[in-house]
């Protein structure tokens, strides 16, 4: 089921989402409708705070990313790069910080250079309860990072430099009102 992507300026988006307990919930159904609405919004990656649901939960999936490029423009961190990430925890952040314009599906039309560390282990369930921890790199960790911070109230748009969020300030707040012209269903502040 296609599911309303929430606006940015909903409270939902800035709150700390909370650990789901096992067994309260279908996570596998929960996971497989969000993969269908980041589908049907082209997107890489996708939080429960972006679907209303203030929970510990995202689904990624990189793959879309190399889609049409020659082989050796391939981001290999991102092959096979489908995933549900329950209770994540990043457990350590390392290398360079490097810069890529990222975007969001809840602040559809507006990009912005955000630095990130290279590298990451996170710690998390898969949707039948098994505990990983992982090692992530490139663009692969990026995704998961900008997915983490939606768990954690935060979005891509903190990161910016006073100047940009200043620039920016006014198409945010049309898309508050639902002035957007995102291709997918969106749900907006009342």
């Amino acid at each position: 089921m296609i599911l309303p992507i929430i606006a940015y300026g909903d409270p939902v988006l800035r709150k700390r989402a909370k650990n789901i307990e096992p067994g309260s919930m279908d996570v596998k159904a929960l996971s497989e409708n969000m993969f269908e609405t980041m589908y049907a919004a082209s997107g890489v990656g996708l939080a429960a705070p972006q679907i209303g649901q203030s929970i510990r939960l995202f689904v990624v999936d990189g793959e879309p990313l190399n889609e049409g490029e020659p082989e050796e423009d391939i981001d290999k961190s991102v092959v096979g790069f489908k995933k549900v990430f329950i209770n994540p925890e990043i457990i350590e952040e390392a290398g360079d910080d490097w810069g890529f314009e990222e975007g969001c599906l809840s602040i559809p039309g507006i990009r912005g250079e955000v630095f990130r560390p290279e590298i990451i282990v996170i710690r998390y369930f898969d949707v039948d309860w098994n505990e990983h921890e992982e090692e992530y790199d490139g663009m692969a960790a990026r995704i998961i990072q900008h997915e983490y911070d939606h768990l954690e109230g935060k979005l891509f748009t903190d990161y910016l430099p006073p100047l940009r969020r200043q620039l920016i300030k006014k198409k945010l707040s049309e898309i508050t009102k639902g002035r957007t012209d995102a291709e997918y269903r969106m749900k907006f502040p009342k």
